[in-house]
């Protein structure tokens, strides 16, 4: 079977894409030769949406996997298992843009939070109403608003987001670009992919990361910190939500 293209991750922008279909699993699983759908990792739950057929039929998608584990593909959910596609035909995919929108502005949130909690990571999960990263942290912030405030000092400096490539040898060489702790970069195809925000030369946050971002942090919005919630002796959890809502 070949390995999905991912083309979310040229362009996080892109809401249709054509594709043919690679294979069909026993369950209806379908897995395209090239994807705009996100799967599910890394905390970042995968897109929903549709796959709209040449006769104009469109299949409904509840989101999207990598099958069996395997990062080099990507496989559409349906949300009926008889959905009637066929490998070899051809589609157009359609994410949800509304929800996919958000979760890009709420990981790239995410990545500045840990600049402003400068703590080890150990875990997080990224939602379209609600975020949250679980810190390292024995004490809680004495501070919650001046947490708040610094993230969105941060994200008005209108930072540049780019995706750049390294080696696992130069990730090997440089492990203290991996923040979190319970999540490591997937290895075994040579190259890391990896998240810089930047304001103009100063590098504000580098680390490895899969997931899908916004171009430039005026996109985020101002957010606001939910609950600073205790999970164990060294554990808190930090949650974020958008102000608006």
């Amino acid at each position: 079977m070949t390995q999905t293209d991912f083309l979310f991750r040229e362009d996080a922008y892109l809401t249709t894409a054509a594709a043919t279909i690679s294979s069909i699993g026993e369950d209806g699983g379908i897995i395209l030769d090239r994807s705009n759908f996100y799967a599910t990792s890394g905390g970042q739950p995968g897109d929903f949406g549709f796959l709209e057929r040449e006769n104009g039929d469109k299949v409904a998608i509840s989101t999207c996997v990598h099958p069996e584990g395997d990062k080099t593909k990507c496989m559409l959910v349906p949300e009926q298992e008889a959905h009637g596609l066929a490998t070899g035909e051809k589609v157009t995919a359609h994410i949800d843009w509304e929800n996919r929108y958000k979760l890009m502005r709420m990981h790239t949130a995410l990545h500045l939070l840990s600049v402003v909690i400068p703590l080890p990571v150990t875990g997080g999960s990224i939602g379209a109403a609600k975020s949250r990263l679980d810190f390292q942290m024995p004490e809680a912030p004495e501070d919650k608003e001046a947490l708040a405030a610094q993230l969105n000092a941060l994200i008005a400096r209108n930072l540049d987001v780019r995706e750049e490539w390294i080696t696992e040898e130069e990730l090997d060489a440089n492990p203290d670009l991996v923040k979190t702790m319970s999540v490591k970069p997937p290895s075994g195809q040579g190259k890391i992919r990896m998240i810089r925000i930047l304001d103009g030369d100063e590098t504000i946050d580098w680390q490895p990361c899969g997931g899908t971002h916004v171009a430039n942090t005026q996109e985020i919005g101002p957010m606001r910190l939910g609950k600073v919630e205790k999970k164990g002796k060294q554990n808190r959890r930090v949650a974020i939500h958008f102000a608006e809502e």
